[in-house]
C-alpha cells in the first residue's frame, strides 16, 4: 500500500469531517435536555416526549443507512455538504417550534442529517489518510464525540434554567457548529480515491471495485461485514444501556443519590479522553489487536463484576471505570478502523452506514424494554449485558485475530468482473 498522503492536509480533513461525531453527540445530549424544557413550555404530555426522543434516535439510524449508500453512489462531498444544510434546517425548525408536530419534524431532520453524515465523513477521513495515520485520524473522531458531550453538558448547566431561551441556546449551539463545519467542508475536494474507483466502474474496467450492495453479503466481504454488524450491535447495546440508564439504575436499584451518580460519572470523562488519546497512539501499530484483547476483557469484566458482587455504589463505580478504559480499545474506535479497512471504496460508506444503523436500531429496541427487565431483576439485566459483550467481542476476536487487512485504498485493489454503471446502482 502506498504511503503517499491522499490529501495534502489529512488532519484538516479529519477535524472538519470528524465534527460529524461532535454534532452527533451534541444533538443527542442537547435534544434530551431541551425536550424537558419544551415539555413545560409547550405543555407536552409524557407520550409526546417519548415520541420526540424516539423520532431522533430512529432518524439517526435511518440517516446512517441512507447516507452511507448515497455517499458511495454520488460521492462524499455532496452528501457531507447536504447533511450540514439539513441540520441547519432542523435547528431552524427547533428554534421556532410552536407545537409538538414541529418538534417532531425538527427531531426527524436533525436525526437524518447527523446519521447520514457519520458514515460518509468517516470514509472521507480514511481516504485522505495513509496506512501510517489512518487509525489515528479515525480515532480522533471519538475524541470529538466526547468533546461534544462535555461542551453541551457545560452549556446545559449554564442555560438549563432559562426556560425556552435555554433550549434555543442549546439548539443554536448545534446550528453555529454546523454552519462553521459547512464552511470548512467547502474547502475539501471530492475524495480522489472515490473518483478513481467510480471512473473505473463506469468504464467497465476489469480492475473495477465491487459497488453493488449485495456484494457485502458475498466473499470476501461477508465475513467481516457480519462480524462487524454483530460486534457493534451487541456492544452498543451495553454502551447505550449504560449511558441512557446508568444514573437511573444506580439511583433506583443501587441506593445512590443523583449527586453521587454524577460524582461517579464526572471522572469517567477524563479517563475516556485519555483512553481515546492512547488508542490514537497505537491504532496504526502492530500491537493494536493486543490492546483490543485487553480492552475486551475489561469490558466483559465491567458488567460481570455486578453479576457476581451485586449492585452498589462501589461496584457501579468500578464497573464504569473498567468500561471506560476497555471501551477505548475495544468498542467504536476499533470498529471504525476495521470497517474502513475491510471494504472497497464504493462499498465503504454503505457498510459503515449499515453497521451504525443496525447498532442504533438494536439499542432503541432494547431501551423500550430495559425498565421492565430491571424491574424484574437487576442481576438479569447485567447477565444480559455480559452476554452481549461476550458475544459481540467474541465475533470480532474470531474474525480479526488472523485477518490481514486487504489493500483497499489503491485504485485497483479489489478486482472483480467488469461492472457497468447500471449494475453499480
Amino acid at each position: 500500500m502506498s504511503a503517499r498522503p491522499l490529501h495534502s492536509r489529512p488532519w484538516w480533513v479529519a477535524v472538519v469531517s470528524g465534527m460529524a461525531s461532535y454534532i452527533d453527540s451534541a444533538a443527542i445530549t442537547g435534544f434530551s435536555t431541551s425536550i424537558v424544557i419544551l415539555q413545560k413550555d409547550l405543555g407536552l404530555e409524557q407520550w409526546q416526549v417519548g415520541v420526540a426522543a424516539g423520532a431522533l434516535t430512529l432518524s439517526i439510524a435511518f440517516g446512517a443507512l441512507i447516507g452511507g449508500r448515497l455517499g458511495d453512489r454520488f460521492g462524499r462531498r455532496p452528501v457531507f455538504t447536504a447533511t450540514m444544510v439539513l441540520i441547519l434546517a432542523a435547528v431552524g425548525a427547533l428554534l421556532l417550534a410552536p407545537s409538538f408536530e414541529m418538534v417532531v419534524i425538527g427531531a426527524v431532520l436533525l436525526g437524518l442529517g447527523t446519521g447520514a453524515d457519520l458514515p460518509v465523513s468517516l470514509s472521507t477521513i480514511a481516504e485522505a489518510a495513509t496506512e501510517h495515520n489512518r487509525g489515528r485520524l479515525l480515532g480522533f473522531s471519538n475524541l470529538l464525540w466526547i468533546i461534544g458531550i462535555v461542551v453541551n453538558t457545560v452549556l446545559a448547566s449554564v442555560v438549563g434554567d432559562w426556560g425556552r431561551a435555554g433550549a434555543q441556546v442549546l439548539f443554536a449551539h448545534i446550528g453555529v457548529v454546523a454552519a462553521l463545519v459547512l464552511l470548512g467542508r467547502l474547502t475539501i475536494p471530492e475524495s480522489a480515491t472515490w473518483r478513481e474507483a467510480r471512473t473505473a466502474t463506469r468504464a467497465g474496467k476489469a480492475s473495477a471495485e465491487r459497488a453493488r450492495v449485495r456484494d457485502l453479503l458475498r466473499p470476501p466481504f461477508v465475513v467481516p461485514f457480519l462480524a462487524l454488524l454483530a460486534f457493534y450491535a451487541l456492544t452498543n447495546l451495553v454502551a447505550n444501556t449504560s449511558g441512557q440508564f446508568g444514573t437511573y439504575i444506580v439511583v433506583t436499584y443501587g441506593g445512590a443519590t443523583v449527586g453521587q451518580a454524577a460524582l461517579i460519572a464526572l471522572p469517567m470523562v477524563p479517563v475516556a479522553v485519555l483512553g481515546y488519546l492512547w488508542f490514537m497512539k497505537i491504532a496504526d501499530g502492530p500491537r493494536r489487536f493486543l490492546y483490543f484483547q485487553v480492552g475486551a476483557v475489561l469490558m466483559i469484566a465491567s458488567k460481570l463484576l455486578v453479576v457476581i458482587a451485586g449492585l452498589n455504589l462501589v461496584t457501579y463505580a468500578v464497573s464504569a471505570l473498567l468500561a471506560a478504559v476497555g471501551g477505548a480499545f475495544a468498542f467504536e474506535g476499533i470498529m471504525k478502523v476495521w470497517t474502513q479497512e475491510s471494504f472497497p471504496t464504493l462499498l465503504r460508506s454503505t457498510a459503515q452506514g449499515a453497521i451504525i444503523a443496525i447498532g442504533r436500531f438494536a439499542a432503541a429496541g432494547l431501551a423500550v424494554i430495559t425498565p421492565l427487565i430491571l424491574d424484574a431483576s437487576v442481576t438479569l439485566m447485567y447477565v444480559l449485558l455480559t452476554v452481549f459483550n461476550i458475544a459481540g467481542l467474541g465475533c470480532a476476536w474470531l474474525v480479526f485475530r488472523r485477518r490481514r487487512t486487504p489493500e483497499l485504498f489503491e485504485e485497483s485493489a479489489v478486482a472483480a468482473e467488469p461492472i457497468t454503471a447500471e449494475e453499480s446502482r
